[in-house]
């Protein structure tokens, strides 16, 4: 009896996560949630998963809601496509009619935006997976900092191209500091360097790289099976 009531409480569990996931509703990102699982796909593939403010907007959403989830033992985040994620998208941010003080404003606005997603990133209760591929720039780069564990393919390419587009990496700089190094951190944002995901196991950036799809899912699978023998509200604690 006792199995019984464990097996449909963790039953109404599962569906209300489940039923809580699809409350979201989100346009620019697929959810799966499977086994004390949530997958999270950025799904703008045409745009290399280019982060714009509905996307970052829907990001800040799900962790918000999923925050006191313990069922939820750990986020997976994926980019549709060949690319995890190719930076910000501003490219919608205005019309072009609008004044240089109001487009600044607008830009401004989704920058700050972004440093709240990193934000939510790093303060997710869960043990967050980022599985990279292909394009990890600007934006991109900087979720894959704030993320606990990153898995890469060993063709991917990370850049922090700020610096050559005018602009400065200030959301993600925290970030990318914690995890390679002042030193490091500033040679990426002051050169604009691209680096493969070799060079990015060496620095640190990468936990563990990949030959190709098959090896990085088999290698997920191995750590989601660890983070499933440690209790959540203990990882929760020690993040």
């Amino acid at each position: 009896q006792a199995q019984a009531q464990a097996q449909a409480q963790a039953q109404a569990q599962t569906q209300a996560i489940e039923a809580l996931v699809e409350g979201l509703d989100c346009r620019t990102l697929i959810l799966e949630y499977d086994a004390s699982v949530l997958s999270i796909t950025l799904n703008r593939p045409e745009k290399r998963n280019a982060l714009n403010r509905t996307m970052v907007d829907e990001i800040i959403s799900v962790f918000s809601a999923i925050a006191k989830e313990r069922t939820i033992r750990a986020v997976v985040l994926r980019g549709s496509g060949k690319h995890f994620c190719a930076g910000g998208d501003i490219s919608g941010m205005h019309d072009g009619t609008q004044s240089p003080e109001a487009q600044r404003q607008a830009h401004w606005a989704l920058n700050r935006r972004f440093g709240e997603l990193s934000l939510a990133i790093h303060q997710a209760p869960q043990v967050v997976v980022a599985m990279v591929q292909g394009a990890v720039l600007g934006g991109g780069f900087g979720m894959a900092c704030a993320a606990d564990i990153v898995i890469a393919n060993h063709q991917t390419q990370f850049a922090m191209p700020e610096t050559s587009l005018g602009v400065v990496p200030a959301q993600i700089a925290p970030f990318v500091i914690a995890r390679i190094g002042l030193s490091q951190a500033r040679r990426l944002a002051l050169l604009g360097e691209r680096i493969n995901g070799q060079e990015a196991w060496r620095l640190g950036l990468v936990h563990f790289l990949s030959q190709g799809e098959e090896e990085m899912e088999a290698k997920l699978h191995s750590i989601l099976a660890q983070i499933n023998r440690c209790a959540p509200n203990a990882n929760a604690a020690t993040k």
